[in-house]
């Protein structure tokens, strides 16, 4: 997956560190959610929401961030887990 649209666009902002949301859809299988957790920001604040049949979990965090290539570290990370969806 190709971040680079969006490091730029993260950039051009001169307001750092900054709060950022993550968003990501995953299946809830084989430890994925526990997974993409692992990976993200520890001081970050995480909520969790279950699709309607319980197949898949939204994960939402938001943490301050210091650049734009941290956020894309992460982005980057959680992107190697099979099936997620980032927002």
């Amino acid at each position: 997956m190709n971040f680079e649209g969006l490091q730029k666009k993260l950039d051009f902002n001169k307001s750092w560190p900054l709060n950022y949301m993550f968003k990501f859809i995953v299946p809830d299988i084989d430890g994925k959610v526990d997974k993409i957790v692992s990976m993200l920001p520890t001081y970050g604040k995480n909520s969790f929401k279950n699709s309607s049949n319980f197949k898949y979990v939204s994960i939402t965090c938001v943490a301050w961030m210091n650049s734009a290539k941290d956020i894309i570290a992460v982005l980057e990370a959680v992107a190697v887990v099979d099936g997620v969806m980032i927002l």
